[in-house]
This record gives C-alpha cells, structure tokens and sequence, in this order.
C-alpha cells in the first residue's frame, strides 16, 4: 500500500518514492497550435520561464542613464530581499529532494534573511517553491549556454548569485556587476567561507547612478565582440518600464547580437498593484515594507523585446516550469501570473 507523503515532501507536490523531474532542458512536452501546422513535432523545444516577487540586491532604486537601478549614496547594506532569497535557497537546497543546489546560501542570507523568509512565507505560502524553481531553471539555462559553447556570463545586478562558483567552467569567465557596497559586503561574507573560488568570477563594482554598466564590463575584461550570457534575475519588477526598455535597448545595441538575456517578469497587475488576491497584496507589502517596492509588470513582453531590437525569444509562465520539474500544478499558487524570457538579437533560443 502507498503511504502517505511526508509533509515535506507533500509541500513540494511530490509523491514519496518521487524527486525532481530530470532533466527539463528549457522546453515543455506541449506545443502551440501554430507550431504543429508549421509542420513541428512535440519534441521541439517550447519554452522557458518564472519570475519571482523577490530580490535585487540594491536599496533605494533609481533609474540611471543605462537603465539600471543603483543604490543611493546612504545605502550602507545589501537589500533585504537579497538575502531573504538567499535564505529560501538555502531551504530549498536542504530539503530532502531539492528541486536545486546552492551550499552557499545559508552563509550568505544571515539570521535577517530567515526571518524576513519565514515572515514573506506567511503571506505567500508558495515563494520557496518559487524560488527553487526559479535557482533551478535560471541554472540549467546557464549550463545549457555553456555547453553551446558561450564564455562569457554577465550577472547583472549579481547581489548574492553564486553561480560563478557553483557553474565556473574552465574557459569560461562570469562577471558579477553590482554596486561597490554590495558587493564588498558579499565578498566580505564569503571570505569566512573557506574554499570559496573567488577567482570564478571577475567583480565589477559599478555605480549605476554614475556609471554605464557596458562600460564598466569593458574596462574590466569583457570581450564585447564575443556572444555572451546575461543574467538579469529578480529585477525588472523593481524598475520603471524606462529603465527596462534603456536596459534591454542598450544590450541590443552594444553586445554581440548573439548575446542572450534571460529575465524573469510579473505581470500588469502586479506591477500597477491592481491585485485582488490576498497573497498578491502580502507579497507586495513585503517587499515594500523592505524599501523595495514592486513598480513594473507586463502581461505581453514580446512588443517591448521587439521594440527594442530584439529578434529571437521563448517566454512561459511559471506554473509551465513547475509543472515540468515537479509534475504539479495547484491554481492557487498564481505562478500563471509570473513568467521568464530568454531572449536575443540574433541567436536561435529554440535550438
């Protein structure tokens, strides 16, 4: 006789005896009505995507003249949401079938960030599940860029992302961009942690307010005549639609046209804050209350990417992503309403 799942595993939707769903390589086994009449089997690549109510490493946004949000001149710590993200991953790596892996996590979150977890989790019981999701696809996508033979990824905003040190390939160099005070706070977080591959990354320390952040990966290494990847994870919500399409613009324009971005998003309602369900309005108090408001949504991001010169993209809603890695699907999540894009001026997102 089956038993009943433990509440542990039950809060990931898995039966006992079940894990993860492996692998999910940015694709869904389902595909649009237009593709099938183009001719276009089931096994074709379909999707990526989710986003997350969660997490720039920056306090006091402002929109700077690259499009990008930077601290202001009192910032003196690294924002809350940051390490309350740290804190889910954190979590979420320790469970006993992790949906993803980040040993570096709970070092970096601190006591705040689990405190300020647990308090977002009581309004919006499903932001773990969110957030493993979230580290697990932004993640295969990243090894799948990789293993395409891309050396070169940019985290954008880098905040408390480990990436470098847990995807670092010889050959292949990551540049973390952020703000000076971020990120000496970060490094000075994970010098107590011995081990911990500093050299995988390049540390770009760039003042959005001042600086172009193009610029800056120009003057420290970055071969902008070469394809790369860019991470831009848990910030577009946090921005006015300016700063998204100044960002996205600048992207189009200066980087190589093979260069990909993979973004997360919300959705319209979200953004303007014309929400009706209790835990769309628990979500955005939170983050609120940490200084960091939501202020950007949008429902159809294909128009904006085209605007700003983009050619070639995949988007799908979060509730797709868990269905495939968790073979679950529960409508009170709202994860229909949360959504992530990969994207590019010329490269093929689909192959």
């Amino acid at each position: 006789m089956k038993s009943e799942p433990t509440a542990s595993r039950r809060a990931w939707g898995f039966e006992d005896g079940e894990g993860p769903r492996q692998p999910f390589v940015l694709g869904v086994d389902v595909v649009p009505k237009n593709r099938r009449s183009a001719g276009l089997s089931r096994s074709d690549p379909y999707t990526t995507g989710i986003s997350a109510v969660c997490g720039p490493s920056w306090l006091n946004v402002n929109v700077a003249r690259c499009g990008m949000p930077c601290h202001s001149e009192a910032m003196q710590q690294p924002s809350r949401t940051a390490r309350m993200v740290a804190a889910l991953r954190a979590r979420a790596t320790e469970r006993e079938t992790p949906l993803c892996d980040d040993p570096f996590a709970r070092a970096l979150a601190g006591p705040r960030g689990f405190e300020d977890a647990a308090r977002y989790e009581q309004g919006y019981p499903h932001i773990e599940l969110f957030v493993a999701l979230r580290t697990a696809l932004f993640d295969q996508e990243t090894r799948r860029w990789l293993a395409r033979g891309c050396t070169q990824v940019v985290l954008l905003g880098a905040g408390l992302d480990t990436r470098a040190a847990r995807l670092g390939q010889k050959g292949v160099r990551f540049f973390e961009v952020d703000h000076p005070t971020t990120q000496a706070d970060k490094l000075a977080r994970l010098s107590a942690l011995p081990g911990y591959p500093f050299e995988n990354a390049t540390y770009v320390p760039c003042d959005f307010a001042v600086n172009d952040f193009v610029e800056r990966l120009d003057s420290s290494g970055f071969l902008a005549e070469q394809p790369a990847l860019l991470i831009w994870e848990g910030v577009t919500y946090y921005l006015e639609e300016p700063a998204v399409r100044a960002t996205l613009r600048r992207i189009a324009e200066k980087l190589h046209p093979s260069s990909v971005i993979l973004f997360d998003h919300v959705g319209k309602r979200m953004g303007q804050g014309n929400v009706r369900d209790a835990s769309a309005i628990a979500a955005r108090d939170n983050v609120a209350e940490m200084g960091e408001p939501v202020v950007f949504g949008v429902d159809h991001v294909l128009p904006m990417l085209y605007e700003e010169g983009f050619r070639r993209a995949r988007c799908a809603s979060f509730d797709e992503i868990a269905l495939n890695l968790t073979g679950t699907y529960d409508r009170a999540r709202t994860f229909r309403f949360q959504h992530a894009v990969v994207a590019s001026v010329a490269e093929d997102v689909w192959a």
